[in-house]
Order: C-alpha cells, then sequence, then structure tokens
C-alpha cells in the first residue's frame, strides 16, 4: 500500500511518498500542483525504469536514504554501536502527524531499535522549508554522520553553485557542474568558516538572477557542516546537510540535525534570494527593540586598534556624532594588559591604566552625544598570556602543544564552568553600565570540530539574551567566519567582513543578499586608505556602497577634509531619510549587460519606492554604457526616476542625458524591457537612482 502527503503555498508543492510501509521520499517539489492531483498517479508515473546491469528495482531516494536497501549513493545516517560496530539501519514507516503546514514522520527500526524522525515545516509567507532530522536509540551509540531530511535536486540543471571564500574576501560564488559522482564540501574549522559557507543554489537550465526556475539550500548551523550534492548512476540527484562528520564525540542516545532551510523559486535566483532575506529578518532574528530605526554604527577599531586613550576617543566619538554616528563601538584593546593580539583575552577586566575611572567617563561622554555604547568582546577565546589561562590551563580546548591562532587558544565552551565565568564577567559589565551593544567576535578556527562547542556557545548567548534582551550582539569571527541562520537566531548583525575596501565589499554584499537582508548585514565605511588592501577609494563611493546595507563608519573621522565630511554627512542622512522603508525591501540582483557594473535594485514590499544602487568595478570593454534593466515592477505603472548623485557626473560625461537633467517618467514595462541607461562614469563609482510609482 503506498501512502501519500503533500505540503503546498503559493508558490510550490511538497509531495511524499511511502511505498509499502518504506521511509518516505519527496517525490515532487516544484510549481504548484492542483488540488486535486493524484498524488498516487503521480508516484507511478516518476518510477524510474529498470534495464541491464541494474538491481530489478530502483532504492528509494528516501528522506534517510539506507545503505541496507543497496542505494547506491552516500546514506543519509552512519551510525555505530558503542562498540564499535557499524548498523545498517533499515526504517519502517510509523507514523505520520499532518498539522497546518507541517509534517512530522516518524520511522523505526525495531531490529536495531532505532527512531527516526523528520520534521519538515512550510512558512506560508516567506516559502521557505524548514526541515531537521532526529535519531534516539535506547542505549548510547556512536555517530558519523546524520543528514537533515535528504532533498531530491532537479535534473533540468547543468550546474550548482555553492559559496567560498577567505579572509577578507568572503561570499565566493562556485559553479560547478553536475556530473555522476558527488560534489563534496566539508568545513571542519569548528565554524561556520569564510571557506564553506553552508549554502547551495541550484538554477534550472536557462535561469538568471530574474528569471527561471531554482532551488536553495542553507544549513543553519555554526559549527561546521558537511555538503553532499550526488548524481547516482541512475541519473537522480541528491541534497544532503548536515553537521561535518564525527562531530559528535560522545556516544549518546539521541542525535540531531540543525535546520535546513531550503527554497523553490520560479522568479530566479532572487525569488531565493527574497524569500531568504525575509525568513531571516521576519522568522529567523529576535530583534531587542523591534520598530526602532538601525541606527549609524560608529567603530573605533581602524582608527585607533589598541592604542585607547580616552581624551582621543571621546574627541573621535564628538567627531563621530557629528556625521551622524548613533552607535559609539569600543573595540579590541580596552581589558586586561591588552596593547597587542598576544595577551589578556578572557581576562575581561577593565584595564587601569587605559581607563583608570573605568569605562564610565567614555561612556557618559558617547551618551552626551547623543549616540548609544558598544563594546568589543571575544569570549570563547583565551590567550596563554592570561590570568585566567595562568588559573585554568585545563579550560583551554585542545592539546598543549597546539598551533596557536592569532596568538590565541579557544575556551572549551562544552564546560559549565566555562559558560559560568564568561558569564559572570560579561553580565557585570551590562549590568554596571548603560551598554546596548556587544560586538561578538571570533578569531581563530578550532583546533578540532565539536558540537559540544557550538552548543556551549549557543547556551552562553541564549542565558545572556534572556538576561539582557535589549543589548544587540552582533556576530563577527575574524569578519565573515561565522555567518548563518543559526547564529542570527541568537544576534541582530552580522559582520561581512573585515574588509571596509568598498570594491571589495560591492561584490560581497551582491552575493550575500543571496541569503541576507538589509537589516543584519553591517557595512562601514573605511579609512581613504584601506588597511587591508592599500587601496585608496573615494568618500563618496566608500559611502554609498556602506549606505546598501546597515551603515556605519569605521575610520578616524580626524582625516577626514572638508569635502569628505559634508559627502558622509550628506549620503548619511539620505540613508537616514531612507532607512525604515529600506529596512523591509527585498534586495534584488540585477542581470546588468555590462559585466563591469555590479548592480542590484532594493525593492519596498508594496512596490512604491525603490533604489537602484550600480556600481562600476572595473573599466568597461565599451565607450558607452549598455542599459540596466529593473525588475519585479509593475509594468502598467508608471515611476519617477531620480539620479540621487547626479552632480557627481563627469565632466567626460558630456551627453545631455534625461536622467542627468532632472527627473523622468517611464512605465515598469519600459524599466523592465528596455532599461535605464547611466551616465559615463570612471571605475569605483557608483550610481542611485531613486524610483517612486507614480
Amino acid at each position: 500500500m503506498n501512502q501519500n502527503w503533500r505540503l503546498d503555498d503559493a508558490r510550490q508543492t511538497l509531495v511524499l511518498a511511502s511505498d509499502a510501509g518504506r521511509c518516505p521520499q519527496v517525490i515532487y517539489w516544484g510549481a504548484p500542483l492542483p488540488l486535486d492531483e493524484d498524488l498516487d498517479a503521480l508516484n507511478a508515473s516518476g518510477q524510474l525504469d529498470v534495464t541491464g546491469g541494474m538491481l530489478d528495482e530502483n532504492p528509494d531516494l528516501s528522506l534517510c536514504p539506507e545503505a541496507a536497501r543497496s542505494f547506491p549513493g552516500q546514506p543519509g545516517l552512519i551510525i555505530r554501536d558503542a562498540d564499535g560496530t557499524p548498523f545498517l539501519p533499515k526504517f519502517r514507516l510509523s507514523d505520520v502527524v499532518q498539522s497546518d503546514g507541517a509534517l512530522t514522520i516518524i520511522c523505526t527500526d525495531k531490529d536495531n531499535r532505532l527512531t527516526y524522525t523528520a520534521e519538515i515545516a512550510l512558512d506560508p509567507v516567506s516559502h521557505v522549508l524548514a526541515m531537521s532530522s532526529k535519531v534516539n536509540s535506547d542505549r548510547p551509540l556512536h555517530l558519523h554522520w546524520l543528514s537533515a531530511p535528504v532533498l531530491p535536486a532537479p535534473q533540468s540543471a547543468d550546474e550548482m553553485i555553492d559559496v567560498a571564500g577567505r579572509w577578507c574576501g568572503e561570499f565566493q560564488l562556485n559553479r560547478t557542474a553536475w556530473s555522476p559522482g558527488i560534489r563534496y564540501r566539508e568545513n571542519r574549522t569548528g565554524r561556520t568558516g569564510h571557506e564553506h559557507f553552508p549554502g547551495l543554489i541550484v538554477p534550472c537550465r536557462g535561469a538568471t538572477n530574474v528569471s527561471g526556475e531554482a532551488y536553495a539550500f542553507h544549513y543553519g548551523w555554526s559549527g561546521g557542516h558537511r555538503m553532499i550534492a550526488e548524481e547516482l548512476p541512475d541519473g537522480r540527484r541528491q541534497i544532503q546537510f548536515g553537521h561535518a562528520a564525527r562531530m559528535e564525540t560522545a556516544p549518546a542516545t539521541e542525535f540531531k540535525t540543525a535546520t535546513l532551510y531550503a527554497v523553490y523559486s520560479s522568479d530566479g535566483l532572487n525569488g531565493c534570494a527574497v524569500s531568504f532575506q525575509r525568513h531571516l529578518r521576519d522568522r529567523i532574528v529576535e530583534w531587542t527593540k523591534p520598530g526602532i530605526p538601525r541606527p549609524v554604527h560608529y567603530n573605533c577599531w581602524e582608527a585607533v586598534y589598541f592604542d585607547h586613550d580616552v581624551p582621543k576617543l571621546k574627541d573621535i566619538a564628538t567627531r563621530a556624532a557629528a556625521l551622524g554616528a548613533e552607535r559609539f563601538v569600543l573595540d579590541d584593546g580596552w581589558f586586561g594588559q591588552r596593547d597587542d593580539d598576544t595577551s589578556s583575552l578572557s581576562d575581561w577586566e577593565v584595564d587601569p591604566r587605559k581607563y583608570p575611572e573605568g569605562l564610565g567617563p567614555l561612556i557618559d561622554h558617547v551618551h552626551a552625544t547623543g549616540m548609544t555604547f558598544g563594546i568589543w568582546f571575544e569570549p570563547e577565546m583565551i590567550n596563554p598570556d592570561s590570568d585566567i589561562h595562568r588559573a585554568h590551563p585545563e579550560w583551554a580546548l585542545g592539546a598543549e602543544d597546539q598551533i596557536l591562532g592569532r596568538q590565541q587558544k579557544a575556551l572549551n565552551m562544552a564546560l559549565p564552568e566555562v559558560r559560568e565565568f564568561l558569564y559572570d564577567r560579561i553580565s557585570a559589565l551590562l549590568r554596571a553600565h548603560a551598554i546596548e551593544y556587544i560586538k561578538w567576535d571570533h578569531n581563530r578556527v578550532l583546533p578540532s570540530p565539536d558540537a559540544g562547542q557550538t552548543r556551549g556557545s549557543y547556551a552562553l548567548l541564549d542565558r545572556l539574551r534572556a538576561d539582557f534582551p535589549e543589548v544587540e550582539i552582533e556576530s563577527c569571527a575574524s569578519g565573515g567566519g561565522r555567518i548563518d541562520f543559526g547564529i542570527l537566531s541568537r544576534t541582530q548583525r552580522v559582520w561581512l567582513s573585515d574588509s571596509n575596501d568598498a570594491l571589495e565589499r560591492l561584490m560581497m554584499q551582491h552575493n550575500a543578499a543571496l541569503f541576507l537582508p538589509s537589516a543584519v548585514t553591517g557595512s562601514h565605511v573605511g579609512p581613504r586608505r584601506c588597511h587591508t588592501s592599500g587601496r585608496i577609494l573615494d568618500i563618496e563611493f566608500r559611502a554609498w556602497v556602506a549606505a546598501q546595507r546597515h551603515m556605519g563608519f569605521e575610520m578616524d573621522p580626524r582625516e577626514l577634509d572638508d569635502r569628505e565630511a559634508r559627502v558622509l554627512r550628506e549620503v548619511t542622512d539620505w540613508w537616514k531619510d531612507n532607512r525604515d522603508w529600506m529596512y523591509f525591501a527585498d534586495i534584488l540582483r540585477l542581470e546588468a549587460a555590462d559585466p563591469s557594473v555590479i548592480a542590484e535594485q532594493q525593492l519596498a514590499q508594496d512596490g512604491s519606492q525603490f533604489v537602484v544602487f550600480a556600481g562600476k568595478a572595473r573599466t568597461a570593454t565599451q565607450i558607452a554604457p549598455r542599459p540596466l534593466r529593473l525588475t519585479r515592477l509593475d509594468p502598467t505603472a508608471r515611476y519617477r526616476i531620480t539620479l540621487q548623485n547626479a552632480d557627481s557626473a563627469s565632466a567626460l560625461s558630456r551627453g545631455t542625458l534625461a536622467i542627468k537633467n532632472g527627473p523622468i517618467e517611464l512605465t515598469g514595462a519600459a524599466l523592465m524591457q528596455r532599461g535605464l541607461t547611466l551616465p559615463w562614469s570612471f571605475p569605483e563609482t557608483m550610481w542611485v537612482l531613486m524610483g517612486k510609482r507614480l
């Protein structure tokens, strides 16, 4: 007997089937099917033929593919008994509980005394599937690998897109052709990682940013993951995500995956991106002060580094506030004997040499300027040269002779006494002062991956969030080394990269928008000469790139000349005037006909207005700019378009373009089909277009 279940929203249908009581498999995931679709016929019509050189029946590509059923690919569960004896689980369907938009599927293996549970929920607003797996036993077992519920990948896809990177070069997209075998990526650094962001996009043939079918996946876990994209010998394809293998170092009676978020889109990569952006912002992030505008950020790191001097910091705070900053963040160097990065991590007591009266006078001054105050911690780390390491060397994670990273080790966050110590030190400071914000850093990879480390860090964050619900937390890990939906369920902002190079940021922000909304993505105006690239960029380009996301400054404001200060104030004022609607805007990647242009359109959710950022990353191959086509507008509506920074046009832009001389009015159809021709511009500049529906 066959059983079928389906989940539907306005965009998609997901159908599962169990044949002869076996573990269910996804037999359809895509555009909506009629509600009266014959699911038995759908299942039967999708069965593969059998020919020479094959088994007499094709094994199911189930939610947890089983080697015991001769499945020819990677299994969904690899587990061993306490004595090391491997199991080959063979699950039978036990129960299915269906509620509004959700399924709980329970399967059992009576011989091995195992229970497998899959949770699947479809959000009808964001159109995101949230899925997780769990395995229970009646005695402790060793886990090697457990996948979140396994999904099929489309046969009509020629390639897949995953995300790699490095320090100061995060969110680089890789395109890999589908072929027989595995695309296998595993991050074993113990944190989400610059190198292996836990995301995957599978565009169907012909899909672009703005059109076509695409599927996307994100694994919401901060401790290292494994991704398997496999094409089986019979041509079927499977997607698996889970914790990195052997992350569970101790035997247990229950193992769980994190949540796998999955999206189907019928309108290109932007459909996937908007679903992830909305789901993260509206469903996952717990905002400290909902409805309050995102404040303009100032971080003092690239202004002073470890050279903390209260009069100097007060002067910098006064200047930052005059430029429009609303939050001042005191970065590394305020504690212990912290004159460089070789000492004092984990001591977390104010340095009396630098702050003889404590932090109070600086905090009071910051508040007097109208800004709120934030502070930097790196709680999960410890320097060998620290009072705490000398007192508790056993708190450090890993071997005594391990290779250090940035002159530091990691604390063992699985130890309750470590979490208690950190809570006491951090909470004491939060209780003593009006601190609104923590920049929470994580500047080295772990000596070995361990899921207990991640769960311990989550537990500390959860406790602090519960006791200090109005303190916002930023996830920073040498920049973008810990960005995922798991950490963002406990934080409200991410530091996308340690690079403040606006040219590098332009591309990073463009790619990160496939997963992240503007509201959580910090972007700062850096120094005139970038400290990580050495590149010198004009203040206008730096300011407009920062204005694409949650805007801030991270430079010494004393270096600004009069023009630079004026431009920065003007762009900051523009951002403040528009931040309320941009908070909810969908970031849409545009298909620029000119490959030297990186462009995006931020569209208000009600469609009433938009802003286009068109960045010129390098010299174009042709003389005249090519038209830039917009997306997702009402074809019959008329829009008034204004070039926000028309005064920045170079003298070499000599034509009498209408867009330079005042607003123009066009229909949505014209803007999407023909597009807008922008003025000529130098590389490393940005055009900003404002549009309002009339």
